[in-house]
């Protein structure tokens, strides 16, 4: 019962603005009608990862019968397995549309001349190119990167003026491969899949399923572990 009044108080805000054709000025309004506008906007924020359509109509429908404690055509335990059902359903629809899309652009973006792809699936470009020592699985690296997902939407860059230290041992698989191919000094673009990433399963509010994420990546230097550093003397 507590986890479907949860729903419907998240929901009917979303109801409530979307019945109304032309929406009032609510700055000017009462402070009720600014503070219930205000609600139904943050309300409404925490439904913007679920894919459902509703019949609003119906929807008033239920919300009334149940604040106002009228007859109702379901039990609770009725709807709850309705709407938990429609939330399953919704989160399983994003997640094979999320893997088509994702199968669509690697594909595509593998068949470009200047990429290169590894046993894995790890697909790469070579920005700017150097000789000189690789990391391995043990170093830590210290790297200026931006990440993006495929749409170009950033969603995480080394923020330190003096770049990032990472770990290879605690990274993606997909990070740690690509990483071992470079010297100090270089820089690539990574495509990673999910499978290298987060997978089927993501990041909740973070990565979304079946996300490959593209990574450009600048290594400054190689941190042995022992205080010393390998890196690009001149660049």
């Amino acid at each position: 019962m507590k986890k479907l009044f949860v729903i419907v108080c998240l929901l009917l805000p979303v109801l409530s603005l979307q019945a109304r054709a032309i929406q009032e000025d609510y700055k000017n309004a009462d402070e009720k009608s600014r503070v219930s506008y205000a609600f139904g906007m943050l309300m409404a924020s925490n439904l913007k990862s679920i894919d459902l359509e509703f019949d609003y109509a119906a929807f008033s429908d239920g919300v009334k019968a149940m604040l106002e404690n009228l007859e109702l055509q379901f039990s609770e335990q009725e709807a709850m397995e309705m709407v938990d059902s429609a939330i399953q359903n919704s989160m399983e629809k994003t997640t094979r549309e999320n893997q088509r899309r994702e199968i669509e652009f690697l594909e595509k973006n593998s068949q470009r001349p200047e990429i290169k792809v590894t046993p894995s699936g790890l697909q790469y470009e070579i920005i700017t190119a150097t000789e000189g020592e690789k990391p391995n699985e043990d170093s830590v690296v210290r790297v200026y990167y931006t990440g993006t997902f495929m749409d170009g939407t950033p969603f995480d860059s080394s923020n330190e003026e003096d770049g990032a230290y990472i770990p290879l041992e605690m990274v993606i698989s997909g990070w740690t491969e690509g990483l071992m191919l470079m010297s100090p000094g270089s820089k690539y673009r990574f495509y990673i899949p999910s499978e290298l990433a987060y997978g089927k399963e993501g990041i909740q509010s973070i990565i979304p399923p079946y996300s490959p994420l593209i990574f450009t990546v600048e290594l400054l230097e190689i941190t042995n572990g022992d205080g010393e550093a390998s890196k690009q003397s001149e660049r």
